[in-house]
């Protein structure tokens, strides 16, 4: 995941607020990463909104990563900036697909617009074995077997998000992607379509 910052303009002229920029793959590098960036930036001058997203990436860096933006405070849009955000303040349609939605949940506010979308199904790794005809080595998914799922059930209760959409993510087959709709969204306590 790489970070950058952008002015939200608009009518407020020189007193508009800088967000953070959040795109790519959550990979285990990322919640220091992104607390590297804050720290070179001063953290005062950073307006503490994160504009996040992310095709997904690795579960438990994304939980980290969740924690490390409630630390801070930061509130979380689902969105991407457009060449004109810093005179408009207009945003682009984001997507939070797969382990995101873990980073998302530490947003203390997460916006999701209603052009935005976030998606979730069964989470997975990969493992490589030694090929017992001693070709290429093989690699196959390795599901969970119930620990992980577990501590997402209590990572998300902590974050005050339904452990439902835990549950559902882990009955959504991982060939698949389901997109929640606006009123799982809101059921399950993710975010608001408003800031």
């Amino acid at each position: 995941m790489t970070f950058s910052a952008a002015t939200l303009g608009g009518r407020c002229g020189s007193q508009c607020p800088q967000v953070v920029v959040a795109q790519g793959e959550i990979v285990e590098s990322t919640p220091n990463a992104f607390l590297e960036f804050l720290q070179s930036y001063g953290g005062s001058q950073l307006h503490s909104v994160v504009l996040l997203d992310s095709p997904g990436g690795k579960v438990v860096a994304s939980m980290e990563l969740g924690r490390v933006l409630r630390r801070v405070g930061a509130a979380v849009i689902v969105a991407r900036p457009t060449e004109q955000t810093s005179q408009t303040g207009e945003l682009l349609a984001g997507r939070c697909y797969s382990a995101c939605v873990y980073a998302l949940m530490g947003g203390r506010k997460r916006v999701i617009p209603p052009q935005s979308r976030v998606g979730v199904h069964r989470m997975y790794n990969y493992v490589t074995a030694p090929d017992p005809a001693g070709g290429e080595p093989l690699r196959k998914r390795n599901y969970d077997d119930g620990n992980m799922r577990a501590k997402l059930m209590r990572y998300s209760q902590k974050m005050g998000v339904s452990d439902n959409l835990i549950a559902n993510a882990e009955r959504t087959s991982p060939e698949r992607l389901h997109v929640l709709s606006a009123s799982e969204i809101s059921r399950w306590r993710l975010g608001s379509g408003k800031f």
